[in-house]
């Protein structure tokens, strides 16, 4: 241990959770989404291994960061790019997402440019109020799309849960797949249909999707084996492929109630304190610049968080069989935003097992 937190992320898993997911999905194809981890390469190449058609990030520089590692597979921009991003959106990736006409002219003039031809993969917002064009406006907007010499319409796609926390149903997934073939007798092809993201696996496990779905954009499930409309384990998935370590600090015996006058903690809170008496606490090199407290699990017996400001996590370890000593480190299962954070920390170490 270097002394500094730690996450570390099993690549073995990760792919055998992208083959299990594959699977339940009988034949709709999967983009396994990485942007969790900040486009880790070790997480893409081991999401294709499981049987990714393509990896899907919203950054440009996570997919700068899996080109410079060779990953040549395509990648989706999970986002439509701002105009101004239309050169670099060309040249790193294969297909973005489009609800703005005047971003799809700068991709095509872009595309002309380099030489290239650029997908697009229209949104339509049927109820959860993120990106995507109104259902009426879908015909017109494709008319313009088809019209751009240097963009390809690849289909017609939707995303829920993830703003307005709508649940994909029958109703807007028929809705979905409705407006896909109109669109596909309007251009005389056949289209991908993106059904939505990992929230959208229950649906097509259980029986219940709509005919006509052929691709989902999936992270969390594989990531973190979890159902995300209930965060319930999922499909008998790994739900460990993540663990957080952090070195301790600090140990002593101290009162559970601050001695003084009570004011906003460094986060514009006022906290409140139960008096438990004396016990034993631990401080660890982790803060809430690396993650948020209230998205760690404790994996040690008789650790219980209390809290964190910037740079510290408290534990209580009253509990512990034995307390910890200097430099022992604690462990936590981080859950989805926990891991975002954490990928994004510069103070956070990565460590990836071997493949299992």
């Amino acid at each position: 241990m270097s002394g500094q937190a730690t996450l570390t992320i099993d690549p073995g898993k990760i792919t055998a959770n992208t083959r299990v997911v594959i699977r339940a999905l009988g034949g709709v194809e999967v983009v396994g989404v990485t942007k969790c981890t900040c486009g880790a390469p070790e997480v893409g190449r081991a999401m294709l291994a499981g049987g990714a058609v393509a990896l899907g990030e919203s950054r440009h520089e996570n997919a700068a960061r899996l080109r410079a590692a060779g990953v040549t597979a395509p990648i989706w921009l999970l986002r439509a790019p701002a105009p101004q991003l239309a050169a670099e959106t060309v040249r790193l990736f294969d297909l973005s997402l489009a609800s703005e006409l005047e971003t799809c002219a700068a991709l095509d003039a872009a595309a002309s440019a380099q030489g290239r031809r650029h997908q697009v993969l229209v949104m339509v917002d049927l109820g959860d109020l993120r990106e995507g064009i109104l259902p009426p406006d879908l015909p017109a907007f494709v008319d313009a799309v088809e019209a751009l010499e240097h963009l390809e319409l690849a289909g017609v796609g939707v995303n829920l849960t993830c703003y307005g926390a709508i649940m994909p149903d029958e109703r807007n997934m028929t809705e979905l797949v409705g407006l896909a073939r109109a669109v596909e007798q309007r251009v005389g092809r056949r289209l991908l249909v993106g059904g939505g993201n990992s929230g959208s696996i229950g649906m097509i496990a259980s029986g219940r999707m709509p005919q006509g779905v052929t691709t989902l954009r999936v992270g969390e499930t594989i990531l973190h084996g979890v159902d995300t409309l209930t965060r319930e384990p999922t499909l008998g998935l790994h739900t460990d492929v993540f663990e957080l370590a952090a070195p301790v600090i600090e140990c002593k015996v101290k009162p559970s109630m601050p001695r003084g006058t009570v004011a906003q903690d460094a986060y514009g809170n006022t906290p409140t304190f139960v008096d438990r008496g004396d016990r034993r606490r631990a401080i660890l090199a982790l803060g809430r610049q690396d993650v948020m407290p209230e998205y760690l699990t404790p994996l040690d017996a008789g650790v219980e968080i209390l809290g964190a400001s910037s740079d510290h996590l408290i534990c209580d370890v009253e509990a512990m069989v034995a307390p910890p000593r200097l430099g022992d480190v604690l462990r936590f299962r981080p859950n989805y935003a926990a891991t975002v954070q954490l990928a994004t920390s510069p103070y956070v170490h990565k460590v990836f097992t071997p493949p299992a």
